[in-house]
């Protein structure tokens, strides 16, 4: 294996302690794995050369746990995190596996479980700024509903947004140094999840007292589960300057939430995914949010985590081929690509000097436009032979 295949913590790829851990059980069959004791996943994704792990708050202590038990499993995580160096980038709540959440957690119709959620989340925004996490991220994945009667979205979004709202004061009256980032979702669990995609979210996410705190982490089964680019949904969230975080896996196209291997999907909106994180100003964590697959032991488990971070570096050497290429920016200036960065009027241009330029619209030969080729095709070969490493 070449030093640019192998993992190193340079290059920021983290792991859930949920992924690794998974036991397999889904609604139609048992568990195919025993449970996986997070202190051996911190030493098992270190050997592999990963630079952290995450955790919902039950993933480290089960739901229910008394003190003591909680304390005794938060020394022994925090001591495999010393012994490997390995980090807490990011944290996160579970408000969805307990029944008591299964209308949902801070947009539950009943007050009670509102208040409980947002005491969850408090009692494990503590540990994350503990353990010196940046970012602490919201997947509502029981905030919605199959009814229409049963949710009013309305007042189910002023509950979000006051949620929101007052774990951000937490933080900020805390001094924690924490952003939240928010992770939308079309379905599943829940028939309709409020903010199902990267727009809603934006858009959701402006309306917030502290929004300058408040981001997205993407993922990408998830906008691909309802046929979108997540290519572009990346590139808006940058735009916007609100890419906190990132969920990396595989998805096969509009169907259930799949979690494969990142790049075991759509290979190729992977590989264009890459150029953009590494080229796009991105700096944050490469996090794997994947299932290995029920068929597997733990050996292929650790084989799965290998093969999300070797497919990522395969991807970004092959990315790299792909810009550096000669023929690829020839083709890239021929399709006009660069000339988009030019702003569409001059330096100090208004409409009113555009409305006199004559040369803009009633000199304009739109039919000789309409006939220059693009040559989309011809870039769109030279990226796929880039990745089945044919130049």
């Amino acid at each position: 294996m070449s030093d640019t295949l192998t993992p190193t913590p340079e290059d920021k790829f983290t792991f859930g302690l949920w992924t690794v851990g998974w036991t397999a059980r889904d609604p139609f069959g048992e568990a195919t794995r025993a449970p996986l004791d997070a202190v051996e996943a911190v030493h098992k994704l270190a050997g592999l050369g990963a630079y952290g792990i995450t955790f919902h708050d039950d993933d480290l202590v089960p739901f229910g746990a008394d003190d003591a038990d909680r304390d005794k499993r938060i020394a022994a995580f925090k001591k495999a995190l010393d012994e490997t160096g390995m980090v807490v980038p990011m944290a996160t709540t579970n408000l969805f596996t307990h029944p008591v959440f299964k209308e949902g957690g801070l947009t539950a119709n009943d007050r009670s479980v509102r208040r409980y959620a947002m005491r969850k989340v408090m009692r494990n925004l503590d540990l994350a700024a503990e353990l010196g996490a940046k970012t602490y991220v919201f997947w509502g994945g029981r905030e919605g509903s199959e009814t229409e009667a049963s949710k009013d979205v309305r007042a189910a979004l002023d509950r979000f947004r006051e949620g929101l709202d007052t774990l951000a004061e937490y933080c900020i009256d805390n001094g924690y140094d924490i952003r939240f980032a928010l992770e939308p979702k079309p379905n599943e669990p829940r028939g309709d999840i409020l903010l199902p995609t990267v727009g809603h979210a934006l858009a959701f996410i402006s309306s917030l007292e502290h929004s300058d705190r408040v981001g997205l982490n993407p993922e990408v089964g998830h906008e691909q589960m309802a046929g979108l680019n997540f290519v572009h949904g990346i590139a808006q969230a940058l735009w916007h300057g609100k890419l906190f975080h990132i969920d990396l896996n595989g998805q096969r196209g509009i169907k259930y939430d799949q979690d494969l291997v990142f790049g075991h999907g759509d290979v190729l909106n992977a590989f264009f995914l890459v150029d953009l994180l590494e080229t796009g100003g991105y700096d944050g964590p490469r996090h794997f949010d994947y299932k290995p697959l029920r068929t597997e032991s733990y050996e292929g488990v650790w084989e799965s985590a290998a093969a999300n971070m070797r497919t990522y570096l395969l991807l970004k050497q092959r990315a790299a081929a792909f810009r550096a290429d000669p023929e690829v920016q020839e083709a890239l200036e021929a399709a006009g690509v660069p000339e988009l960065s030019t702003p569409t009027l001059g330096e100090g241009e208004s409409w009113r000097e555009l409305r006199e330029d004559r040369s803009a619209f009633e000199e304009f030969d739109a039919d000789a436009a309409g006939a220059r080729p693009v040559g989309a095709i011809r870039l769109e070969q030279l990226a796929v032979e880039h990745l089945l490493g044919a130049r």
